[in-house]
């Protein structure tokens, strides 16, 4: 079991303005090389190396090795939930809204493997209000959710083999409420992905919806 030790260990390294850079970019959930990184860290390709170093021997990322490249991404959601959180703990400035200035960013965007933002938060409580989503942390599929689920073509099943918990809240850093991570919080980005309902702006996290993926988001239909 982790202890004071190693979390004073894992804050030191996210306090480097440099590695946080390079975290928050690798939420996207892409894999990236370690020149991308140090583009998006603002520092040297040498000094990026030894920042990712300490990351992958700290065991918040991993590194995945394709001919002579070597790609490195996010060592599983248990990081990106973490970091999405921390972001979200940055105190408020008195004249300054919490969280993103980029209002494409605030409305929708990529937290590692699932949807967060505004349409998110929205998509949560609208299964919530309907009763698909219900139990005492309002995380738990009923059997109304089951059906709708279904009825928008997720595999329930598949999902619920997954080393994953099915529903998993996620602390939205720019709403300060929750979203939904877990199976079916990825396969809800997924589905908007391939439903052509959004697409992904390059070397961002922010996620274009159309109008019919906002109205899917909100309303279920």
């Amino acid at each position: 079991m982790s202890g004071p030790h190693e979390l004073a260990h894992v804050a030191a390294l996210l306090g480097d303005p440099a590695r946080s850079r390079m975290l928050v970019m690798l939420m996207a959930g892409q894999a990236r090389t370690a020149g991308e990184l140090a583009l998006d860290g603002g520092v040297s390709p040498s000094t990026a190396s030894s920042h990712l170093s300490r990351l992958l021997k700290a065991g918040l990322v991993e590194v995945a090795q394709q001919g002579r490249h070597r790609y490195f991404r996010l060592a599983g959601p248990e990081v990106a939930r973490a970091i999405e959180a921390l972001m979200g703990a940055v105190p408020d400035r008195p004249v300054r809204r919490a969280g993103p200035a980029d209002p494409g960013l605030r409305r929708a965007r990529v937290c590692y493997d699932h949807l967060a933002g505004e349409l998110a938060v929205a998509w949560l409580q609208a299964m919530r209000e309907h009763g698909h989503l219900a139990g005492a942390d309002g995380l738990e599929l009923t059997a109304t959710g089951e059906a709708w689920c279904r009825q928008a073509g997720f595999d329930l099943e598949v999902m619920r083999s997954a080393r994953r918990p099915l529903c998993r809240a996620c602390l939205d850093w720019s709403e300060r409420r929750d979203h939904l991570a877990g199976a079916l919080g990825a396969a809800l980005l997924r589905k908007l992905l391939e439903g052509g309902r959004a697409r992904r702006l390059p070397d961002s996290r922010v996620l274009q919806v159309d109008a019919r993926g906002e109205r899917w988001l909100t309303t279920l239909r």
